[in-house]
């Protein structure tokens, strides 16, 4: 199959892994991604057995559903509650534990979550029962926002008086900068997100280079793929040059997809932002212009993200965002904390970490 098995060709990842052995610089080598998909592929094509010792690929917060705050949670489960309203959201959010309960239980107790997978589907959702009040689980990172944006201004067009978006959109370029920041993790290069630079391209991650001094590659999600990324930083350490590198050049482009930035920024403006783990980091998150507040789920029911929510007892999710501990440094990872029993975000999403290192241990 084109771009499946040419990226899976067991010659050439033998080639590639030939070349990183034998130019991996001595000493620690530290590669966050920061994509869910990269977690998963890198685990699931054990490339971890292939690399050498000192190379340490780490898992950042690159699953939307895991980042997604306690808070967030929260204030869906109070709007689920309310009278007449149907509550949307994408399937793996429904398990995410908030402060005392998740949206799968409420489901079960009132019938007023359900599950789309677009939302776009709100739209007919909302013409379909003009007595409710249908709220959108607006959740993700650059990927998702331009469908978002987009069934945004189709209900303003079709001038929908029930259907509403309560945000929790995260943009990735500004939580790279909080990490790069962080010295504990010691970063020597950054494996960027192909599907969220498909959308804003390459250059938003140009200030890396420039005022950190560490390097980055765009890179596809194939065995091949992953490790050309790899061996690409590798280069840039021997060169001493760090640089944005794009390995997927299949797909992205230096400037991206011009037609999705420009209906972000028609419907949303950013803002500070709560992620799970992380905190909160500035200019990280997507907000609803004013231009467009009644279909603001936060402004027109008035229920406010609440920061700095308990996390449950022992679970290290945050950490494991952070990329300070694999999931394997959870003392619940695999005992208390399973994909059948949850306790933390990144064990429910199929793009969170400690899901990856469950499926694929």
């Amino acid at each position: 199959m084109k771009y499946i098995d040419e990226f899976r060709n067991k010659k050439l990842i033998g080639k590639i892994l030939k070349k990183i052995e034998a130019l991996s610089p001595k000493g620690a080598i530290n590669i966050m991604e920061v994509c869910g998909t990269h977690t998963q592929n890198f685990r699931r094509f054990r490339l971890d057995k292939l690399l050498p010792k000192n190379l340490k690929f780490i898992s950042g917060p690159g699953c939307p559903v895991c980042v997604s705050s306690q808070g967030y949670i929260d204030q869906a489960i109070q709007l689920s509650r309310q009278k007449d309203t149907m509550i949307l959201s994408f399937g793996d959010m429904l398990r995410v534990p908030g402060s005392k309960t998740t949206l799968e239980k409420e489901r079960a107790r009132s019938g007023n979550v359900h599950v789309v997978y677009s939302a776009l589907e709100g739209i007919k959702l909302a013409q379909q029962n003009p007595g409710k009040k249908i709220i959108f689980l607006a959740v993700g990172f650059e990927t998702t926002a331009p469908t978002i944006a987009l069934s945004i201004l189709a209900a303003k067009k079709q001038n929908l008086k029930n259907l509403f978006f309560l945000s929790s959109l995260k943009l990735i370029p500004p939580a790279m900068d909080y990490l790069v920041r962080d010295k504990r993790l010691r970063l020597s290069g950054f494996l960027c997100p192909g599907h969220v630079s498909a959308i804003i391209g390459t250059k938003p991650y140009e200030f890396i280079p420039a005022k950190f001094g560490i390097g980055c590659c765009v890179a596809g999600f194939e065995p091949l793929d992953i490790l050309e990324g790899i061996l690409v930083i590798i280069e840039q350490l021997i060169e001493q040059r760090p640089r944005v590198d794009n390995q997927y050049r299949r797909v992205v482009t230096p400037n991206g997809n011009l037609k999705a930035q420009q209906v972000i920024a028609q419907v949303f403006r950013s803002n500070d932002a709560f992620w799970r783990g992380l905190g909160k980091i500035p200019k990280s998150g997507l907000k609803i212009k004013n231009t467009f507040s009644r279909f603001d789920a936060e402004n027109v029911f008035g229920i406010k993200e609440a920061p700095g929510a308990r996390q449950p007892a022992r679970c290290k999710c945050g950490d494991v965002l952070k990329g300070l501990i694999s999931p394997l440094g959870c003392p619940l990872f695999s005992k208390r904390c399973n994909p059948d029993n949850p306790v933390g975000p990144c064990m429910v999403s199929s793009e969170g970490a400690c899901n990856a290192y469950y499926k694929y241990k």
